[in-house]
Parts: C-alpha cells; sequence; structure tokens
C-alpha cells in the first residue's frame, strides 16, 4: 500500500511539474502578398461567410452544418460550424471588432474535439498597391491542458492550414 501511495504522489508530482513548465500561451500566424488593394482585400475579408470560398476546413467538409446570427461584417456576427471530420470539429466564430481597412478581429470558441477559446485576426497592410494579410490566433492554454502542447506543435500543424488558406485567398482575390 505505502509503494502505491509513492507512486501515485510521484505522477501527480510530475503531472504538476509539467504543468509548471509547459507553455501557457501559444499564437500562430502567416502571411500572404496579395495582388489587390487593401481597402478592397479588407472589405471582403470582414465578411466571415466569405471565409466559405477559401477556408482550409471547409474544404475539408464541404457539407459541414452551419448557422448564423447577426449580420455579417459587422461587430457581434457569429457563424456556427458543426462537422464530424477530426480536423474540423465543432464550435463558433464572433466578430469582436473591426478597425476599418486593417484589422478584422474575431473570438473563436472550439466546442470539439476539444473545448477551447482564442482570439483570432485578419490584418491587412497595404504595400504599394499590393496588400499583406496577417492571418493568426492565439490564445492561454490552462493547466493541465498546456501539458499536450509539449508534445503538439500548435504553430506547425495550424500554420500548415493558414498557408494553405491564405494561398487559396491569394487566388480567390486575384481572379
Amino acid at each position: 500500500m505505502t509503494i502505491l501511495l509513492y507512486v501515485l504522489a510521484g505522477i501527480i508530482l510530475l503531472i504538476i511539474l509539467l504543468a509548471l513548465i509547459a507553455p501557457k500561451k501559444y499564437e500562430v500566424s502567416r502571411s500572404i502578398i496579395i495582388n489587390r488593394p487593401a481597402h478592397e482585400v479588407y472589405d471582403y475579408l470582414k465578411y466571415i461567410k466569405n471565409q466559405d470560398e477559401w477556408s482550409p476546413w471547409k474544404k475539408r467538409d464541404p457539407n459541414m452544418k452551419q448557422s448564423f446570427e447577426g449580420e455579417d461584417g459587422t461587430v457581434g456576427f457569429i457563424s456556427k460550424w458543426d462537422s464530424d471530420h477530426k480536423q474540423v470539429g465543432s464550435g463558433e466564430q464572433e466578430i469582436t471588432k473591426l478597425t476599418p481597412h486593417s484589422r478584422v478581429d474575431s473570438e473563436l470558441r472550439f466546442l470539439k474535439p476539444w473545448k477551447s477559446q482564442s482570439d483570432a485576426y485578419m490584418i491587412t497592410q497595404a504595400e504599394g498597391d499590393n496588400t499583406k494579410v496577417i492571418w493568426g490566433f492565439k490564445g492561454v492554454n490552462k493547466p493541465p491542458m498546456n501539458i499536450f502542447m509539449l508534445f503538439f506543435n500548435m504553430d506547425k500543424a495550424v500554420g500548415k492550414d493558414f498557408n494553405e488558406g491564405l494561398s487559396k485567398l491569394k487566388s480567390v482575390l486575384e481572379n
């Protein structure tokens, strides 16, 4: 019985130690240059429904269930999705702030495959006649879930999807 208690205490201490050293915050972003004026790119990006044309997750499950609340392109608009595809899951995205011609901020609330919340952003910056688009998101990993981040490279996994989406966005806006 004493050995079992020592093993259990060791496991608990290991979990506590890992939770203390594991990353508690994350941020992933990617960028691309689009050959269109910044105001045109921004005016397209502020409408969440336009993401259906370039989102890598919509491509993975074109039959996902979607619903919407509010007026697209305005603060408070909510886009909800539900999919059985493990890389899509279910959740919602709410526009939280619009900075005209430069930034769209939203809150991502993932419900499955696991619950989490992230702050997402799309930034448009004029570069001559072109536009640099920065797509990213950031959030906090609460212990003990942050231990998972010791074994999962969020930047690599999500960054690949961001690159795919930005390439498709460039294609959509330049054609």
